[in-house]
């Protein structure tokens, strides 16, 4: 088996205050005509709102543009078609997606869909099974933790199956040309979902690190995530004005992505997506919720690395053995939660969540792609087990 690993992201990223002003060259530099802008219908509701602020620069580059605003949160293979529909029937040639990431998986997942035959779970499901070449595509970012809009995932709810079941696409030729990160555009997100995709993003960081796929770059990038997320995401929740703290969740989510793309993740992601497959629970919620319990079951395999963890969160490790410092590193991730108003248990969840759905959820999560990477490897019972602890 040889030791060469590879290192995928957006040929061009943008970050910082009044970025969003280059959407309309990057579209045209690659070769768009007419546009599908993927968003949902609350962005697309708001007056002066990044919808209208990314069509006015796609008016002023020249563009033609048509909206598609359907896409739901935990997005559905039915969204994708919907999309679908409008981007052939408007002889579109690219795609812009607007939002989060329900509109960017969305927005990959319409591409696949215009350049594939097939169903997209039975076919295409899985790690690098897209044979054909995708439409280009633009993300706008506003939100920062998915981090969709850097990487080669795109994860859909197959709604054909009772209960409804997440599965990821993935493959490089997912991955978007451009990336955009303004956070100008997401100062005025709420609180509650700030500290759900703040969470998200950690989560990311904080499973590629430990990792069975991680390496040096990845794990550059994670740790600083990380650093990042630790100092700023208290601050973002607290006074979504604060543009600085802004900007650092945006980065340190843009980082979370970098890394997580090409590293893996493990059963957070795994079991957080039957979350979200059974109950429709916001992705970054679950993650949050899922993180403690299923580190403290990773804990041992790297407890050199969740020590590092627990420093990067402020904690004094001097004089803790190394179990005690990674211990203390979860204990830490809880009071950030706590701290910024998500809940700590999934009965805490405002979601009817049925013990009884375990054991077909930890099936699920076993086959997961993202399960693939975790440190430690379980059985369908251990995965039930953090299900039940999650309680």
């Amino acid at each position: 088996m040889s030791d060469y690993y590879d290192y995928m992201l957006p040929t061009v990223n943008f970050m910082g205050a009044g970025c969003v002003e280059v959407v309309g060259e990057r579209c045209k530099i690659l070769g768009a005509e007419k546009v599908l802008l993927v968003t949902d219908d609350y962005l697309n509701s708001l007056e002066s709102g990044p919808v209208q602020i990314v069509g006015d620069y796609l008016n002023k580059s020249g563009l033609e543009y048509v909206i598609f605003d359907g896409v739901t949160p935990n997005p559905k293979d039915k969204d994708v078609y919907a999309g679908l529909e409008i981007y052939e029937k408007e002889n579109c040639d690219m795609i812009v997606t607007v939002g989060g990431g329900s509109p960017h998986d969305c927005g990959k997942a319409i591409g696949v869909a215009a350049t594939h035959d097939g169903d997209l779970y039975q076919d295409y499901a899985g790690i690098e099974k897209l044979e054909n070449e995708t439409p280009p595509m633009v993300c706008v970012n506003t939100t920062a933790g998915t981090a969709s809009e850097v990487t080669r995932h795109a994860v859909i709810t197959d709604t054909s199956q009772t209960p409804n079941v997440k599965f990821v696409i993935v493959s490089w030729r997912n991955t978007p040309d451009v990336s955009i990160n303004d956070p100008e555009l997401m100062v005025d997100k709420p609180a509650g979902l700030t500290a759900a995709t703040g969470m998200d993003a950690l989560t990311h960081a904080l499973e590629t690190y430990v990792s069975t796929g991680a390496n040096p770059l990845t794990d550059a990038a994670a740790l600083e995530a990380m650093k990042l997320i630790a100092e700023n995401l208290r601050n973002a929740v607290y006074n979504g004005q604060d543009i600085e703290a802004r900007e650092n969740m945006a980065n340190a989510s843009v980082l979370s992505g970098f890394a997580f793309n090409n590293g893996g993740l493990g059963y957070v992601h795994a079991m957080a997506h039957q979350l979200g497959g059974f109950y429709d629970m916001p992705h970054g919620i679950a993650n949050a919720i899922l993180l403690p319990y299923v580190e403290k079951f990773n804990l041992g395999a790297k407890l050199e690395r969740f020590a590092k963890i627990a420093e990067i969160f402020g904690v004094n490790t001097e004089g803790m053995s190394t179990r005690e410092a990674a211990e203390s590193s979860l204990e830490a991730i809880k009071q950030l939660a706590k701290d910024i108003g998500i809940p700590t248990s999934l009965s805490e969840s405002k979601f009817d969540i049925k013990k009884e759905d375990f054991e077909e959820m930890a099936k699920y999560a076993l086959e997961d792609g993202n399960a693939g990477t975790n440190p430690r490897k379980g059985t369908v019972e251990q995965v039930k087990s953090i299900f039940e602890d999650a309680m």
